[in-house]
Formats: C-alpha cells, structure tokens, sequence
C-alpha cells in the first residue's frame, strides 16, 4: 500500500502497473484527502491495512534508502519485547548530524526505548530513527489515543486553532515520544548503509550506496571489463538493452538505463543516465543525472558538484541542502529533465535544467525553466 496525499496521475499509474508485473504482488495507491501526517494516515486506513489479517506490518517512509533488514527486525522482535511490542529501525549518525533526526535513548541491554525526542534542540543520542517501522495492530490503539486527545483539545481551542485537523498525527512527536519508556518500543539498531532522500542530488549518492551492496550480494548484476567492450571503473549498471561504445569509460557509481546509446570516447562518472539518453561522441558526464530522452551533442561536458558526507567520518549523514544560499544557487548535482537537448561542444555546470528544454549555450550555476 502506497500513501499519500497526492493527486493520483497517469505517471503513478504506469509505474504502479508495471510494479504489479514486475514483482508479481497486488500493489494499490491511496490518497489521503489532505495532509494527515506520518501517523494520521495509516490510521486513516487502518481498516485497508488490516483487511488481510496481518499480525504484523511494517510502516517505510518512501524517502529513505536502506538495506531494509526487514527479515532482521522480525527476528529481533521475536526475541524482545511482547506480542504487542513494535521496533524502529535505528543506525548512528554523529553528535552534529544527528540534531536533524529523531533521537532514540535505548537501554544497551534489552534495546528497549527509553526516551524519544524530534530533531531535539541540544545532543540526546547518536541513534536516529529510520523512517522503517515494525508493528502490530496495536500501534492503532496508541495513534487512536491521540486523536481522541486532539480531538478534546480542538474542542476546547476551536476559537483560536479551529483549522487544525485532529485527523494529523505525528508517528514520531505525538506516538513514539509518549511510548517510550513504557516497554512497547524497541530500537533495531543496523550497521547497514542507510540514508535520506530529501532533493534530485541525494539519488546519486543512494544510487552508490545501492551499487556498492549490489557488488557484495549480487556481482553478476555489475557491468565487468570484457574484450570489446567498455571500460568499467568500479561499480556500474548497463541496462541489457543500452548501446554502450567500446571506447567509452564508465564508472566509478555509474547507472546506464534502458535504451540508453552512449557514443565513442565518452566519459561517464557518478552518475545516473535514464532510459533512452543518448550520449554523444566525446561527451564528459560527471555527478549528473540525465533525465529520459535526453541527447547530449558531441564534446559538451556536463557536470555537476558531489554534495556527499564527509568520507572521513563513518557515521556521517548526506545533508539537506537547500537550493538557495544568500541567493544564490547552491552547486550540486547537474540534473537534466526529460527530452532536454545539450548542443555540441558546450558545459552546463552545476545547473537544473527542466523538461522539454533545447539549449544553445554554455550555463552554470543555473535553473533553466
């Protein structure tokens, strides 16, 4: 079950079809009628969730990429807690980074949650919450709590604050926060890769992160240097389906997708290239995603900055930037829509260029709309 409260449109619609075959499992959309929060809409559709009788069930934020320990968090839950006990994902960041997450203060022994606190002004912990949930049905008994206790108080503020909705709920502030210490909430803590999706940028950096797990548990699905063939630094994907010149060099992080042609001599670094790009001969692409359809001229260089964790540090989170600072865009990732044409023999630095666009010079440190 897919939630949110946007409008369903015809792009969802074709991926959630193609999904449904792909996996070979019944996938469905549900919008919520406004914004409920990470808690109001699970409750919202509790009655859907719980319509195939399951004893447990997990909750994913959708912009996270993990490992996902899944069968990991079933097993840790057996030997912890009760049947009615729920677990959060848990990994460690660093003192400063962590103030931007969710706080968990677990007991080292039992990894019972002791203290919950959102994006806390001052330390409290290095453990940070995930955004991957185990529950049981009980957990909407908590959230229903809450929302009679909303309910209550909208009641009595409805003359000052009566357009809040008592329907919005926050797993995190208004649920975990108020469980904690109460033996119902455990921590799973997984030294696995894991981070936050929050701008076009961080998919560069997930797509590593995934790359990198894909050469440990499934080499087979990496390109490998062949006779003939291209030459492959590190870890990279080639569709089956892409064309990729003999004399191109790829990689390192590197993912060719389906249909893609990628002409001679061409150079492709930390970056995504999405179905049916094409790639001129001679083109230098680096730290850029290539939106689909996309026709990058002959000798154009492409290139955008890297806006990784510190690699010193092994606990160290991507940050959030924002687009702007004192005005100014921030460099980051180059990120090229749909059906964008680059002429020959031009650089586009550190630039968002948006869909359908055919440009006809050179830019940097620009949003071409």
């Amino acid at each position: 079950l897919l939630m949110g409260f946007y409008q369903p449109h015809e792009a969802l619609s074709r991926f959630l079809v193609s999904a449904q075959q792909e996996f070979k499992i019944p996938i469905r959309y549900l919008q919520e009628y406004a914004a409920l929060g990470t808690g109001g809409g699970i409750y919202h559709f509790r009655d859907q969730i719980l319509s195939g009788g399951a004893e447990t069930f997990f909750v994913l934020n959708a912009d996270v990429c993990s490992e996902f320990p899944l069968q990991e968090m079933l097993e840790f839950r057996q030997q912890h807690g009760d049947a009615h006990s729920f677990v959060i994902l848990g990994t460690t960041a660093n003192r400063t980074q962590a103030l931007n997450y969710g706080c968990i203060v677990a007991n080292a022994d039992t990894q019972e949650v002791q203290h919950y606190v959102e994006k806390p002004s001052t330390f409290v912990s290095e453990i940070i919450n995930c955004g991957i949930y185990l529950f049981t049905p009980a957990i909407f008994q908590h959230i229903g709590e809450v929302f009679q206790r909303n309910q209550q108080e909208l009641v009595l503020e409805e003359s000052s604050n009566g357009w809040q909705r008592a329907e919005v709920i926050r797993l995190e502030q208004d649920v975990f926060t108020a469980l904690a210490g109460s033996g119902k909430l455990y921590v799973y803590k997984t030294d696995g890769f894991w981070s936050q999706i929050k701008s076009a940028g961080s998919a560069i950096y997930a797509s590593r992160l995934y790359l990198n797990q894909y050469s440990k548990s499934h080499p087979e699905r990496l390109a490998q240097n062949k006779p003939g063939g291209p030459v492959i630094r590190g870890n990279v994907y080639i569709h089956p389906t892409a064309s990729v010149d003999s004399t191109a060099v790829l990689g390192p992080n590197v993912s060719i997708g389906e249909g893609v042609t990628v002409g001679a001599g061409v150079r492709v670094r930390e970056s995504i290239v999405l179905h049916g790009a094409s790639l001129h001969d001679h083109t230098c692409v680096l730290n850029t995603i290539v939106g689909w359809d996309s026709t990058i001229g002959r000798w154009a260089r492409v290139e955008g900055t890297p806006s990784d964790p510190n690699p010193n540090d092994p606990y160290a989170k991507i940050d959030s930037e924002t687009l702007f600072r004192d005005g100014r865009l921030t460099p980051s990732i180059t990120i090229l829509g749909c059906s964008v044409t680059i002429p020959a023999e031009v650089v586009i630095l550190n630039s968002i260029v948006l869909p359908h666009k055919e440009l006809s010079r050179s830019y940097k440190n620009q949003i071409i709309l």
